[in-house]
């Protein structure tokens, strides 16, 4: 899911709040009530084991997205062949990873077994009790980077499959342009010089918080949907959050800066203007056509801040899957899950779909390590990269505060006023 992964330092998330565990599950099947119980009773602990093969039809249903449903029926094939002494019927059924969870929660037990999510959903699911508990859970954690398992678990208990890693954003530049891509200041100074110009989308809470993060500032996602900023404080770095603010309105203040409104990247790639962006996967392949031989990417510059350069943070996020704890066959939906998200399940989705790893070994792979977009995302996630979510009253006052700072505060609102007045709009519950 490219928008709409909220923000929270997952860390502080978990500190902040306290979620139920899974749970009382529906009882499955006879061969399933072991791994059942496992999960119940052992969780954190590597003992899964896979379900025993019985002459009954093993009926599943998985949820994916639509531009991956063909992909999905493929691996299921190779998970059937792989366990060829049990017979399946095993449906796919459209659901973007973007709306999983509000389709789940509607009806849980009416949900899918397997199902693909983004990681800022985790919360949500976790609180119904929909998800299983993953049992194996040694196993997965070394085989996936490490972000991907800390977005996969909640209070200690590792709760999905991680499935991808290449959700986020760094910074697209063109090198026959941009001679120094490390900082702001050099880049509008290049582009400038060459007549082009440097965007981003700033009206946006999702890629404005990445100045915050970089200067050490957090958020978190209470109780009751709100949010809780500490932006208009001082950071653990005795960066003040009104020296942030200042650098932002430094940077759209210059006449190579380019404010994209959320949305509309594509179309600026297109147009030819641009010398660099700050944008994600899903616009390399228009990146690559604008730039041609100049087509690089590398992790978020830095910015001017209080007298220093500040690296600039980034919200990573994942897509994993998830087993519905009322899986009548939680068991072998167990085993699917992690089948379809295995080293060589997401070989096939690089193949495939360019979709970056989670899986270690996967990542490694010289196709995947060629993918200049893909090495960019990995790196910005892996260095300063914060795995967000936070409540719905935060996205329209951090949009707001955006596009003010892209005006240039026309207005001329006191800058700790501005950061107060956001700081109390998102700590307000969502109705």
């Amino acid at each position: 899911m490219k928008k709409k992964v909220l923000s929270l330092l997952l860390c502080a998330s978990m500190a902040a709040t306290v979620f139920a565990g899974c749970g009382d599950k529906k009882d499955g099947a006879d061969n399933n009530a072991d791994a059942n119980n496992a999960a119940d009773n052992n969780q954190g602990e590597n003992n899964a084991q896979a379900p025993a093969t019985s002459d009954e039809t093993v009926t599943l249903k998985v949820w994916a997205a639509e531009e991956d449903q063909n992909l999905t029926n493929e691996l299921i094939e190779g998970f059937k062949a792989a366990n060829s002494g049990q017979k399946f019927d095993i449906t796919v059924g459209v659901e973007s990873e973007s709306t999983a969870k509000d389709t789940i929660l509607i009806d849980p037990e009416a949900a899918a077994d397997v199902f693909a999510f983004a990681s800022d959903q985790i919360t949500d699911l976790v609180k119904a009790n929909v998800l299983q508990p993953v049992q194996d859970v040694d196993t997965i954690s070394a085989e996936n980077v490490a972000g991907s398992v800390a977005a996969a678990t909640v209070d200690g208990t590792l709760y999905a499959y991680p499935m991808s890693a290449d959700n986020g954003y760094f910074l697209f530049y063109d090198s026959t342009v941009v001679k120094d891509p490390t900082n702001w200041d050099a880049i509008l100074s290049d582009c400038a010089a060459a007549g082009k110009k440097a965007g981003m989308v700033m009206a946006s809470g999702w890629y404005n918080a990445g100045f915050f993060y970089g200067a050490g500032f957090t958020t978190t996602l209470n109780a009751d949907g709100s949010t809780t900023l500490d932006w208009n404080g001082t950071s653990a770095t005795g960066i003040k959050g009104t020296d942030v603010v200042q650098g932002m309105l430094d940077i759209a203040g210059n006449s190579a800066f380019l404010p994209i409104t959320d949305g509309d990247t594509a179309n600026q790639i297109a147009t030819g203007s641009l010398g660099a962006i700050i944008s994600g996967t899903w616009d390399a392949d228009g990146v690559q056509g604008a730039f041609g031989e100049g087509y690089a990417a590398t992790v978020l510059p830095s910015f001017t801040c209080a007298g220093q350069q500040v690296q600039m943070g980034s919200a990573a996020g994942y897509k994993m899957l998830g087993v519905n704890a009322n899986s009548a066959q939680v068991g072998w939906a167990m085993e699917l899950a992690k089948y379809l998200t295995n080293e060589s399940s997401q070989a096939t989705r690089f193949e495939q779909r360019q979709i970056g790893p989670s899986n270690i070994k996967a990542g490694e792979a010289p196709a995947v390590q060629e993918n200049i977009a893909l090495v960019a995302v990995t790196q910005q996630n892996g260095s300063n990269g914060v795995v967000q979510m936070a409540g719905g009253s935060y996205w329209d006052p951090t949009k707001s505060f955006g596009e003010i700072i892209a005006q240039g505060n026309p207005d001329g609102t006191d800058l700790q006023e501005l950061l107060d007045n956001l700081v109390a709009a998102t700590a307000q519950a969502p109705q």
